[in-house]
């Protein structure tokens, strides 16, 4: 249950070839990716001889205990963790997805969209394909399976000629784990090292807890074969231009991890030096609404010179379901998770470094509790430009009228949340906090310039000179 209105993570996905413990591995890389999908998750297995699975509904611990993983044999492993972005949230959608085809078993675990599997899916059943899922997951799958005459790998090119979007993707046969990741390389995704085993990951941060030595990057458009022959790297596509997405660094890859080659804990501090730059607000102190902000907040007040204090302080202990509260207990889904300290709010002007805003609500709630805790005066300063349009490429961005950017001016915005002022970072700040030049991300929720056609799959001309 999402009580607070922010943005769905995307997914997470892990992969290991090669070691005796390849579940159990695979159980702690999902599990450091937690924060990418909270929905379900699962882990398939093989030991070249047979196949295991198991999946389920919730977190990673709430679904996996020690005999599960003892009863996950096998050297080669690949897992999920899933929000839902295409399909619904429900079991028969939990990846990593799993079929049986000519005697060979295939599992795949996906992070992304991809925006032409509803136009593939029509054309496919038309032809007989049967379907599962709801998910554009499985339409990889069928169009796997109607290419494999010419060979597995000559199947996963023509797979990826054909789909259109974002997708970051491990697939495991019996013997072999095979990650792609789409031209424009929306989303990240990770080769590592652990002994003589190899590991794919969403997130470094996942190599960190199993104490595996991150090697790179898988690049944008390629496709990495990993077997007992070692790896075999195959890249089909002409080089694109990339379109990282920003909101990977903004708010949704963990602080702890390097993503698109950069340390995302730095780019934070940045986009909040950035802010510190672009706007001069007299207050007392400046603070984050923990999580979502610390790191930016930091490097604001670093750049500013004005004192950080922490003015709510979190519930590390919310579940993911509450017994109803009575009716008297108003906010009590923002209260749960963070409350005021009155005595450092108290007749103080105070500044609010948040990440982005969304609908807004959550804003509103959580301001309107530090007016009723004593703060005189409230700002908020935003580390990004105002998000307008929605995400098709593996993010559950709201629709464009449940943005409240979309419909509303800043000014519009700062009074229905209560504030005294609000500012955002501009959309060149923004890139610069990153380092990395602006044709090289995707900023299609601030800017409605979508790399990828979302209506038509078609991939507009992107690519280098």
């Amino acid at each position: 249950m999402n009580f607070y209105n922010k943005l769905k993570e995307d997914c997470g996905v892990f992969g290991v070839f090669g070691h005796k413990d390849a579940a159990k591995l695979t159980y702690f890389g999902l599990y450091a990716l937690q924060h990418r999908g909270q929905e379900s998750a699962g882990i398939v297995s093989s030991t070249e001889r047979e196949i295991n699975e198991h999946k389920g509904m919730g977190l990673v611990p709430e679904i996996f205990d020690e005999n599960i993983l003892e009863k996950l044999r096998g050297h080669i492993s690949v897992g999920h963790v899933r929000y839902s972005t295409t399909g619904s949230s429900v079991a028969k959608n939990i990846q990593p997805f799993v079929v049986n085809y000519e005697g060979k078993t295939y599992a795949i675990a996906h992070n992304g969209n991809l925006v032409n599997a509803g136009n593939i899916r029509r054309a496919l059943e038309k032809k007989g394909s049967i379907f599962q899922t709801t998910m554009d997951t499985e339409v990889i799958l069928h169009l796997l399976a109607h290419s494999m005459r010419k060979g597995l790998s000559e199947a996963i090119v023509n797979v990826v000629s054909q789909i259109k979007g974002a997708y970051s993707c491990v697939l495991m046969t019996d013997d072999t784990i095979i990650a792609f990741r789409d031209p424009n390389g929306f989303r990240p995704l990770s080769l590592g090292l652990l002994d003589n085993a190899y590991t794919v990951a969403s997130e470094t941060c996942a190599f960190d807890l199993i104490e595996a030595q991150y090697i790179r990057d898988i690049e944008p458009g390629e496709i990495l074969i990993i077997d007992k022959n070692g790896l075999k790297s195959i890249r089909p596509f002409p080089r694109h231009k990339h379109s990282f997405c920003i909101f990977e660094l903004i708010y949704f890859a963990r602080p702890d991890s390097t993503v698109f080659g950069l340390d995302v804990y730095s780019v934070r501090k940045a986009l909040g030096g950035k802010l510190a730059r672009e706007y001069s607000i007299d207050a007392d102190f400046a603070m984050p609404f923990p999580d979502s902000g610390n790191y930016a907040a930091i490097g604001f007040c670093q750049k500013s010179g004005i004192p950080l204090e922490m003015g709510v302080i979190r519930n590390h202990y919310v579940g993911r379901t509450f017994i109803d509260p009575v009716y008297s207990m108003r906010g009590f889904n923002v209260k749960v998770k963070l409350n005021p300290v009155k005595h450092i709010l108290n007749q103080k002007k105070v500044i609010i470094v948040e990440d982005s805003i969304i609908r807004g609500t959550t804003s509103k709630m959580r301001v309107k509790a530090l007016r009723e805790a004593g703060a005189w005066n409230i700002h908020m300063v935003v580390s990004c430009p105002p998000t307008k349009h929605p995400c098709f490429y593996g993010i559950d961005f709201p629709t464009e009228d449940e943005l409240i950017a979309s419909g509303k001016s800043v000014d519009e915005i700062k009074n229905y949340i209560g504030l005294d002022s609000l500012s955002y970072l501009s959309l060149d700040g923004m890139v610069e906090a990153t380092g990395l030049p602006k044709n090289d991300f995707c900023l299609a929720c601030f800017n409605g310039k979508y790399p990828v056609n979302p209506e038509l799959g078609i991939s507009k001309s992107y690519l280098e000179t």
